[in-house]
């Protein structure tokens, strides 16, 4: 009889840490979308110009925003041209 008794306080021993692993991992995406809200137009450009660079352009620039602040739709054929213009 004791040996059930020891099964069921450990079942609820790991019930416990999968709720602390569920609120962890929740707090952790909250604070990851705050932080792409905030920063999500720098990111990108930064990853834009890295497409950029590793497209073979020679000058890029991950700060500087382009003139042209059309938003454009992208295709395959052309998805590493001017990666880094800004989304208005």
């Amino acid at each position: 009889m004791s040996a059930l008794k020891n099964q069921k306080k450990l079942a609820k021993r790991r019930g416990q840490g999968m709720t602390e692993y569920i609120i962890i991992v929740a707090l952790i995406a909250i604070a990851a979308i705050g932080v792409i809200t905030l920063f999500g137009n720098n990111i990108r450009r930064l990853f834009g110009a890295s497409a950029d660079a590793l497209a073979g352009e020679t000058d890029v620039d991950p700060g500087a925003k382009k003139a042209s602040t059309t938003v454009k739709e992208k295709g395959l054929k052309d998805f590493s041209k001017n990666n880094t213009e800004g989304n208005g």
